[in-house]
């Protein structure tokens, strides 16, 4: 998948701001798209991106990026944003990650939850420095956008809380692992399973630290 550029150049400050980015989904007749991703880094589970439109006039207070946030504060916005914005989520399984690479898998992901939204939206904003080609609308990509721009925000959250839950799902079914602490990443508890165990159907047979376990 070839990369697009920004179609256009939306003003951001370095932390959100409710009044510019009202003015910025104004403009776009309240149809402005955040998206992010979570789960690039891991050696297992999906990747898992979201799209968001927000209600300006009915936002959840106190949205941020989800790394700024506990765990139980992303539950509670999540709840929030879930029955009060737009919102469509789409994943890319680790086999799709081994074929395409994650970087493309994860773009191909977005265009998938923007395109689910049941709200067309008039331009997307994405977080990062990518705007994936195969978007119906014009997007611009948003450097640590999660901590700007309030729809992107609220696009981090539902997606961290969305692969969160499915690893722990994941953890019943492939158990020995610790895949419902450790969320996939490389952690030592999850080197040391892998060195046990060996891989699982569920981990990413690219990423090198994997690969060699397999071999």
């Amino acid at each position: 998948m070839t990369l697009g550029p920004s179609l256009f150049d939306l003003p951001f400050p370095d932390s959100p701001d409710l009044k510019l980015e009202r003015r910025h989904a104004d403009a776009f007749g309240g149809a402005l798209c955040g998206v992010d991703e979570a789960g690039r880094g891991p050696w297992a589970g999906p990747v898992v991106t979201a799209a968001v439109v927000l209600d300006y006039d009915n936002l959840p207070d106190g949205l941020d990026d989800s790394k700024k946030l506990t765990e139980a504060r992303r539950e509670e916005l999540f709840e929030q944003i879930v029955t009060s914005a737009f919102v469509c989520t789409a994943s890319a399984s680790p086999q799709t990650i081994d074929r395409l690479n994650i970087r493309t898998a994860t773009l191909a992901a977005m265009v998938r939850a923007v395109n689910g939204l049941a709200l067309v939206p008039e331009c997307v904003l994405v977080d990062g420095r990518d705007v994936p080609r195969g978007l119906k609308q014009p997007g611009q990509a948003l450097v640590k956008g999660d901590g700007r721009c309030l729809c992107v925000a609220a696009a981090s959250i539902v997606a961290k809380v969305t692969r969160d839950r499915m690893m722990v799902r994941l953890e019943a079914h492939v158990p020995g692992y610790g895949f419902a602490q450790h969320k996939g990443y490389g952690v030592p508890q999850h080197q040391a399973a892998l060195a046990d165990l060996g891989p699982c159907d569920h981990h990413r047979m690219s990423f090198k630290p994997v690969h060699f376990a397999g071999s």
